[in-house]
């Protein structure tokens, strides 16, 4: 169990070497610092994530004390608060109802309809990395893009936009394993904050609805269908943090993967009907949420091993997507895979909301620089950010 190690930044850098040690030695394995069953194989995650002895929460079912958990500090509170009535830390009936209401602004046709309003914006930004001769593709292009569609989604004003990718990372820190007092005094300050900033706007919607999905969710009647304030506080966060978090560090990561592969970079520059397969074959490969944890409600059995009610269940994404049971030689990338089904976008009842979404701002962004900016090239060996849960780095500087 040596080679995994979530705070060793040669582990972070490349954690694949590690998850196929631990593919080969079983699949399930107690990880004492975190106090969590490690589990590396895709068959045993595909199926973990259907699982209802599984959850997200316990707390529907479970006091802290009966479950065997101490509470989270007061001082806390504010982020728990914020974080565990968002649906994706929630379970039915509060999940099937926060849900319904939600994936009315996510249908096929709604996403359908944003796809020129992602186009141009994916095309202005491009334009303006190339006038400068290049930049940092991750602020000039991968963050901008999903932060401003999801914002305009929601209905907030672009001169109020400016604070929203801070207070994410702030709150998504907390997501790391162990998160230090200063990480969470951050997502604390975070999460009031924003939620100060969203109680005012829905206010305001309250005051003047417009065609947005904070309106849309205020208006939203039906049986027992309504959402509590804080419900919608809960709904707007995750829309940003989970809307935009994970199709940043997949644009990122995805180019750095195609500069360290030229070969297939030329076969995309060559070929750009290969733009979608590109983009499913590029989030497997270095996956952009590496680990996604689960509640064990009832007593659950992998392999022989029992684990109890009360454990932490750690489903290594990164791991099953590298698999070579599933994957046929998973560490090589290949643009044109066809059999492709990684899971980096979840599955079951919490599969992504907003995976129509992810694929057309990806498709976008990567179209608009394979068209504007055909001898983009690294400039320089990017940093990987620390964190091991959400995978990402710090900057990718580029040349075009």
């Amino acid at each position: 169990m040596a080679a995994f190690d979530p705070w060793d930044p040669a582990f972070v850098a490349d954690p694949y070497p590690a998850y196929a040690e631990l593919r080969a030695k079983g699949r399930v394995h107690y990880f004492e610092p975190t106090n969590q069953w490690l589990v590396p194989h895709h068959a045993d995650v595909s199926a973990l994530l259907r699982e209802r002895r599984l959850g997200r929460t316990y707390q529907h079912r479970f006091t802290h004390e009966d479950f065997g958990r101490t509470a989270p500090p007061p001082e806390h509170e504010p982020f728990h608060t914020l974080n565990d009535h968002g649906m994706l830390d929630l379970e039915p009936p509060d999940h099937t109802r926060i849900r319904r209401l939600v994936s009315k602004a996510f249908t096929p046709r709604t996403v359908e309809q944003l796809k020129p309003y992602v186009n141009e914006l994916a095309g202005d930004l491009v334009d303006r990395l190339v006038e400068k001769g290049g930049g940092d593709l991750l602020t000039d292009v991968a963050e901008p893009l999903p932060v401003a569609v999801i914002a305009q989604m929601l209905g907030i004003p672009e001169a109020d936009r400016a604070p929203l990718r801070p207070w994410s990372a702030d709150i998504c820190g907390m997501y790391e394993l162990n998160p230090s007092e200063e990480t969470a005094r951050r997502a604390v300050q975070a999460s009031v904050e924003f939620s100060d900033y969203l109680r005012e706007l829905i206010a305001e919607r309250r005051e003047k609805p417009g065609d947005d999905l904070i309106s849309g969710l205020i208006a939203a009647h039906g049986e027992g269908d309504r959402l509590t304030e804080q419900e919608m506080i809960s709904t707007a966060v995750l829309l940003l943090n989970a809307g935009h978090e994970a199709t940043v560090n997949a644009t990122v990561n995805g180019w750095y993967a195609l500069f360290r592969n030229p070969a297939q970079l030329a076969a995309l520059r060559a070929d750009h009907s290969l733009i979608p397969s590109a983009i499913e074959e590029l989030m497997r490969y270095d996956t952009p949420l590496q680990l996604f944890e689960r509640w064990v409600l009832d007593d659950i059995e992998i392999d022989g091993t029992t684990i109890p009610r009360g454990a932490e269940i750690a489903m290594l994404f990164g791991s099953a997507n590298h698999d070579p049971e599933v994957f046929r030689d998973p560490e090589r990338l290949d643009l044109t895979r066809a059999e492709n089904p990684h899971i980096s976008f979840s599955a079951g009842i919490h599969y992504c909301i907003g995976a129509p979404l992810a694929r057309i701002e990806l498709a976008a962004s990567m179209t608009a620089l394979l068209e504007k900016a055909p001898a983009l090239s690294l400039a320089q060996e990017p940093v990987r950010k620390p964190n091991f849960v959400i995978r990402g780095l710090q900057g990718l500087d580029v040349t075009v």
